[in-house]
């Protein structure tokens, strides 16, 4: 279990997850646990873990699908 100021992120319920498709050997993964999202290097399963909560999650998703974050 990670314990992390939004509350604590069972690291042994996470089922992370990939884009479908996605084989490459560094790539994110999420997992879904109660009502925190983690988010990982698949390169580093035991590496550090990123928190979120739901409301931090909608907005980085929503700022990705704006394009927010894109380099051009």
């Amino acid at each position: 279990m990670t314990t992390h100021p939004k509350g604590d992120f069972d690291l042994s319920r996470a089922v992370w997850q990939r884009a479908e498709g996605d084989t490459s050997e560094a790539a994110v993964e999420v997992a879904f646990v109660d009502d925190l999202i983690g988010m990982r290097n698949s390169a580093e399963p035991d590496g550090p873990v990123l928190v979120f909560t739901q409301a931090e999650w909608d907005a980085f998703v929503a700022g990705a699908q704006d394009g927010e974050f894109d380099l051009d």
